[in-house]
């Protein structure tokens, strides 16, 4: 029966030191995930800015053959989010693609999807979407920033309920009598 009382009690302080140190890391990852919370919020501004250059350089690798990558994509996000160009439709007279087909028209992409007839022609600019992409794409993004960071806060909220409710745990039992060690004369009572 002693020998019972004894192996409860080390199996009670194992249990112990092993929710210290699941209350340590939940600590840290709070930390980290509050870390970048605060980070993604300070830096959801900077989106505009590489947007803004990202979409430069793909427009300007534009070449309007299906199997080039660059031309899939802004096709595809021209298509999605019925838009044409960066700022509006006249940005495409700058690119090499534009310059090189000599038509004064914009891909199809471009054509409205009610419109059946659009040949991307720039004589007829009502059958194009007017809106450029860039403030598009921006807005996209950062909707999907705010989506990451609340669930993120989401998480930490889940986290910090579990790091409360294990030194609730840690606390009580470390002040209850029934699981401290009883040491005398350097042998287990």
């Amino acid at each position: 029966m002693g020998q019972c009382g004894i192996t409860s009690s080390k199996t009670v302080l194992v249990f112990l030191n092993l929710i210290f140190w699941f209350v340590i890391i939940l600590l840290l990852v709070f930390v980290t995930e509050v870390v970048v919370v605060v980070l993604g919020y300070i830096y959801r501004a900077k989106v505009e800015e590489e947007v803004n250059h990202s979409i430069t350089k793909v427009y300007d690798a534009y070449n309007g053959t299906n199997p080039d990558a660059a031309s899939r994509a802004i096709d595809y996000v021209q298509r999605q989010l019925h838009c044409c160009g960066i700022h509006d439709y006249t940005d495409w007279k700058t690119t090499s693609w534009f310059k090189e087909t000599k038509n004064n028209s914009v891909p199809l992409s471009c054509c409205k999807a009610s419109v059946s007839n659009c040949t991307g022609s720039l004589t007829h600019p009502t059958d194009l979407y007017g809106e450029g992409c860039e403030a598009l794409v921006v807005k996209k993004l950062q909707e999907i920033m705010m989506y990451v960071i609340w669930a993120a806060l989401g998480f930490a909220a889940i986290q910090l309920l579990g790091m409360l409710c294990a030194c609730i745990v840690l606390c009580r039992r470390s002040r209850d009598p029934a699981y401290e060690l009883l040491i005398t004369g350097g042998t287990y009572a």
